[in-house]
């Protein structure tokens, strides 16, 4: 994959995935996190309806309140969530996946699918690797 015209300054080529500047490879590092992969799997079957910020990290078991923050606000600066604010005390916030984000959800569930049926390939490869260190 390539760029027309010449990269923005101080930015990687497009595409090229070896380079830490550039914005595919940057993006990748992004949506590639476990914790991403469960916000969008939670928001995708809640969707089409909204799920709070609190009933989301229900779903999500493990997530700490700041990374569940910090993923949300990443996929939202990324356009693959939106956020509404009710102005309540406390603030009521919902989350839902947009459209891009829906896209994304299709990719990641040939990724878990992958995961799921191949894990016994992986688990033997493991074992044999453990084996191989403790001989």
């Amino acid at each position: 994959m390539t760029t027309r015209g010449a990269p923005a300054a101080g930015r990687g080529v497009r595409g090229d995935l070896f380079d830490p500047q550039c914005p595919t490879r940057q993006l990748l590092d992004r949506i590639g996190t476990k914790w991403t992969s469960m916000a969008v799997k939670a928001l995708a079957d809640a969707a089409p309806d909204e799920v709070r910020f609190a009933e989301l990290r229900r779903r999500m078991p493990g997530v700490s309140q700041k990374m569940l923050s910090v993923t949300l606000r990443s996929l939202t600066r990324d356009g693959l969530v939106s956020r509404r604010v009710e102005p309540t005390v406390p603030p009521r916030v919902f989350y839902r996946l947009t459209g891009l984000g829906l896209s994304l959800e299709a990719a990641l569930a040939s990724l878990r699918t992958w995961a799921e049926e191949h894990m016994p390939e992986i688990d033997r490869a493991n074992e044999a690797a453990a084996q191989e260190t403790d001989s």
